[in-house]
């Protein structure tokens, strides 16, 4: 079964074609990184006003380059939430029309769960495992049980991981993406620059949660109270200093999630997997078993729409035509979906 994906969700324009959930046919995403650089993050508006531009052409560049009409595809899948609803409306009313002026079926995809279902394109991963998703706007630890059945264990309690890396580039105009361009400089800092601090989430229903205003506060407001004055405060060393915090917080919460449930595998996805220090610091655990997608299906892609949307379909979903855009998650403390 041949499936095409669209991906809309923020303002990467995508579309794949993966046969039977695994064999990538082709993987087309136009980047809108230059038009939105200026304003350091996403600007709803150019984002949607773009894909309306593009979803022709990428998913035609899609079907040429796996050497496909339209009528050889079997199903259509497309991102519906969560994500800028703007910009989830191109890409669901494209998919609309496609599916319905070929009589395909259709299958409305949880971009959540599509992110932890991207790894399953290049690994045989059996269930239950440990799932870990860090990108821009989710952060979620949660134990995995289906291709669409999570329990959420842990999420931020504010800002996402990767929305924290994004702001602290933005005041030290470090560039965009903010996350690529810390960890870039990361690499030539020394983390030990800065003892920023972590957040006290030890009570009541937070035992795997984490938070990153704090830290986020620290290093643009405070960063001279937490300068250790043996090493130089340049950009190197703030990137190199506050990614191994935040990064470290993270980690400290799902290793404790892993010993919790007793798992010893544990599955990342989402933007923030590219990043170098989360492989390393990860891939020490030897008695874990640590599966990252590759960096081209770490950040917003289609083939993995594509790849979870073709098991939707075998197992008989279906979405309405009305379906409509959603801009938020389900709630975090409920079984997922």
């Amino acid at each position: 079964m041949k499936v095409l994906g669209i991906e809309s969700s923020c303002d990467e324009c995508a579309a794949s074609v993966v046969e039977s959930g695994k064999k990538i046919l082709s993987n087309v995403i136009f980047s809108q990184v230059d038009l939105h650089r200026p304003f350091y993050g996403v600007v709803p508006e150019i984002a949607s006003r773009r894909h309306i531009e593009t979803i022709k052409p990428v998913v035609e560049s899609a079907l040429n380059e796996a050497n496909l009409a339209l009528t050889d595809i079997d199903g259509i899948a497309v991102t519906y939430r969560p994500g800028l609803i703007g910009s989830l409306l191109v890409g669901l009313s494209f998919a609309k029309g496609l599916a319905f002026s070929l009589g395909k079926p259709f299958i409305g995809v949880d971009h959540i769960l599509a992110h932890l279902y991207a790894p399953h394109l290049e690994n045989d991963i059996t269930y239950p495992y440990m799932g870990l998703l860090v990108s821009g706007g989710h952060t979620i630890i949660a134990r995995v049980d289906s291709f669409d059945r999570i329990e959420v264990l842990g999420t931020t309690i504010d800002d996402a991981c990767g929305e924290a890396f994004d702001k602290v580039a933005k005041h030290y105009d470090l560039g965009f993406p903010g996350g690529a361009c810390m960890d870039a400089l990361a690499r030539k800092g020394n983390p030990r620059a800065f003892n920023f601090p972590w957040p006290s989430l030890h009570k009541g229903n937070h035992a795997f949660d984490v938070s990153y205003s704090g830290l986020k506060n620290a290093a643009v407001n405070q960063l001279d109270k937490f300068w250790n004055r043996e090493f130089e405060k340049n950009k190197e060393n703030i990137a190199a200093s506050f990614q191994k915090t935040a990064i470290d917080i993270l980690v400290e919460r799902v290793l404790k999630a892993v010993e919790n449930l007793s798992l010893t595998r544990l599955v990342v996805g989402g933007g923030v997997a590219s990043n170098s220090y989360l492989r390393q610091r990860l891939n020490r655990e030897k008695s874990l078993e640590v599966i990252f997608p590759s960096l081209k299906l770490c950040t917003d892609n289609a083939a993995m729409i594509a790849g979870l949307g073709y098991h939707m379909l075998i197992s008989g979903q279906r979405s309405d035509l009305d379906l409509n855009a959603e801009a938020r998650v389900r709630d975090f403390r409920k079984t997922y979906p």
